[in-house]
């Protein structure tokens, strides 16, 4: 828990309305100590003007002293627009010294109405506050960018926003040779090039958004950058601000340390409530002094104010949370699978695949859709993973059943989302089943291993596993019985991941699957509206691994976390990832026939990697990665209570 403590006489600065250029707003100020002396920029809001024939408010920098840290004096505009990609105006400046020269960054605003195209950043350049030198730095969109307050290895390094106004932002880290570099457009664009390899990820959910807050801090244990996190940022009226921390690599800030996993700083005083943007605060400035944190913000994009925090409670808090979980990779060349437009039967889309791996092959059982909308299996082999061997010209599987079969022209029906369990000499294959009328069943079949190989497929009689009157899909079977139990997962009437403990799994005489347990995966905005099970589970000697999927109650994106279960008593959760591992980033994943969907239905481990298969937009497939020890080692990291009522994920 870190304390925060909010200055009794918050705020520092308001507004001044003897003063024209500040007389509406003065927030996100930046604090440097120079000699003796605090010096705050600030950004300032004044009465309209008229630029370019419109009447408009635009921002300006200013600059006040103190002896203190608290009270500022001596306010003064500082910077105005002078050129033409910043004549609408100048905002959020972070101010840095290095070799006695002062640099500004600042946020440029070049055309209006406002938009991703003229928000670029540029900096202002001075030995003494009086000669400037000014330069645009980006030609791209980008903002909230601050030099680290000493050079690393010889070479400047800063870090700033890409993208914020044309997501998915993403936060950078660039290393400059020489000073002239900063601005040179030729030395940005091959950087913006290598983009994903100079990210830092900070935010947990790319429903959230992340901005740069101060200049770094220094500390024995490495760079301290405070920043801003928005929770749910693209959902109106839902978006919340809070302040954060991440702890960098002292001589690689590429590298995280640790992060808070929550804010530090909420809104809660009446000026951070109420104001021209109510609800924010807004990190700008940090000092360290004396093991103390002063931490500079905009409150309500009204006012400056400070807060401190101990460096010491602040470090622990970093350093006990480490990294996030690792997320995913994709595989560079997805995807790996895509539909066929003139083969019939999979014309319209290949997705959810399920995937076993059998002599040393990875055998992929995924769902296509003919012209018709009509559902059924196709079979496709790899021997690394990634690149396929062999895909079937005709379906492995298709609907037979009275619950699969079409009923009605054109409607969507048949065999939907398997999951693939190998026990002894039989794979099972539990798959929604729907005849486009009624509500999706589960349904059951198998079929030799030694007929699958061989590829005869002599499927045993599917049969419907579920109660046929209510709604249900998302099934798989545990790989081994536990306590004399087979073990099923299913989602009945979209409550959850249903746990089943059965005697048998001949499923004779109509029978059905239980509902003798409910996961509970807590409420977190991610899954808040639903789960899924993702994947049959994989035994480790830590735990049984799986994923799941979640869909978001603000955004309806589909997402997969994981989760550990104890080995002996499979409800009990004993490992969690606190958000999610993939989730829809990639054109692929974001549009398709259903758009922002990620959604595995098969993985297997090979070399010590872990291959998850998913479907992507419900259209095409592809696989993403991870290195499997690292992933249970982050969640057994993070324990739960196994009493389901204390449960909170």
């Amino acid at each position: 828990m870190i304390n925060v403590k909010s200055y009794i006489a918050n705020p520092l600065l308001e507004p001044n309305p003897k003063n024209e250029w500040e007389s509406i707003a003065v927030f996100n100020g930046s604090v440097i100590k120079d000699k003796k002396k605090y010096l705050m920029v600030y950004r300032a809001i004044g009465q309209k003007k008229i630029v370019n024939g419109k009447e408009i408010r635009i921002s300006t920098i200013g600059m006040a002293e103190s002896e203190d840290k608290y009270n500022f004096k001596k306010r003064k505009q500082l910077l105005v627009p002078e050129y033409e990609w910043e004549k609408f105006g100048l905002e959020d400046p972070r101010i840095t010294k290095i070799d006695n020269t002062f640099y500004i960054f600042y946020t440029a605003i070049g055309n209006y109405p406002t938009d991703a195209n003229g928000i670029k950043v540029a900096v202002a350049k001075t030995k003494d506050f009086k000669t400037w030198e000014k330069h645009l730095v980006t030609d791209f969109n980008a903002k909230a960018m601050t030099l680290f307050p000493r050079k690393i290895d010889g070479k400047f390094v800063a870090v700033l926003a890409v993208n914020t106004d044309r997501p998915p932002a993403r936060i950078g880290l660039i290393t400059f040779e020489k000073e002239n570099d900063i601005w040179n457009s030729d030395y940005w664009r091959k950087w913006f090039w290598g983009l994903e390899k100079n990210t830092i990820r900070l935010e947990r959910v790319n429903s959230d958004l992340v901005e740069i807050g101060a200049v770094p801090i220094e500390t024995k244990d490495g760079w301290v950058l405070i920043y801003c996190h928005i929770e749910n940022y693209f959902a109106i009226n839902k978006a919340a601000f809070g302040i954060e921390a991440v702890l960098l690599d002292i001589n690689n800030p590429l590298k995280i340390l640790g992060q808070t996993i929550t804010p530090f700083m909420l809104p809660q005083e009446d000026f951070e409530l109420s104001g021209i943007a109510p609800n924010i605060i807004f990190p700008s400035g940090a000092v360290l002094e004396y093991g103390q944190v002063y931490i500079y913000y905009g409150a309500a994009d009204n006012y400056c104010a400070v807060a401190t925090i101990n460096l010491a409670e602040l470090m622990t808090d970093l350093k006990k949370n480490g990294i996030l979980i690792p997320q995913l990779k994709r595989y560079e060349k997805n995807p790996i699978i895509q539909p066929r437009p003139e083969v019939n039967w999979e014309a319209k889309a290949t997705f959810n695949p399920g995937a076993v791996e059998i002599n040393g092959k990875i055998f992929i059982i995924y769902r296509a859709v003919s012209k018709d909308n009509t559902s059924s299996f196709g079979l496709a082999i790899t021997t690394d993973g990634f690149n396929l061997d062999w895909r079937s010209d005709e379906p492995i599987y298709t609907p037979k059943e009275y619950f699969e079969v079409k009923d009605g022209e054109d409607n969507f029906s048949g065999c939907e989302d398997p999951r693939i369990t190998r026990i002894g000499d039989r794979i099972y294959v539990c798959y929604t089943a729907f005849n486009s009328k009624g509500p999706p069943k589960v349904a059951f079949t198998s079929i030799l291993v030694s007929d699958f190989l061989k590829r005869n497929w002599n499927w045993k009689k599917s049969v419907i596993i579920s109660d046929e009157g209510k709604d249900n899909k998302d099934a798989c079977l545990f790989p081994e019985r536990i306590g004399n139990k087979y073990i099923f997962f299913h989602r009945l009437g979209g409550k959850g991941m249903t746990m089943s403990f059965m005697d048998s799994i001949d499923f004779e005489n109509n029978e059905h699957l239980t509902e003798d347990f409910c996961l509970n995966t807590g409420k977190r905005p991610w899954k808040g509206d639903k789960t899924g099970i993702a994947t049959p589970p994989l035994k480790t000697n830590r735990g049984w691994f799986l994923l799941y999927h979640g869909v978001s109650d603000i955004d309806r994106f589909y997402r997969v976390g994981a989760l550990l279960l104890d080995l002996e008593h499979p409800y009990k959760v004993i490992g969690h990832t606190r958000f999610p591992i993939l989730e829809p980033e990639a054109n692929y994943e974001k549009i398709g026939d259903v758009n922002n969907v990620v959604f595995p239905c098969g993985m297997v481990v090979k070399n010590g990697e872990l291959l998850v298969y998913y479907g992507a937009a419900d259209k095409v497939i592809g696989v993403a990665m991870g290195n499997f020890d690292e992933l249970i080692n982050e969640l057994a990291r993070w324990k739960q209570k196994t009493d389901q009522k204390e449960l909170q994920i």
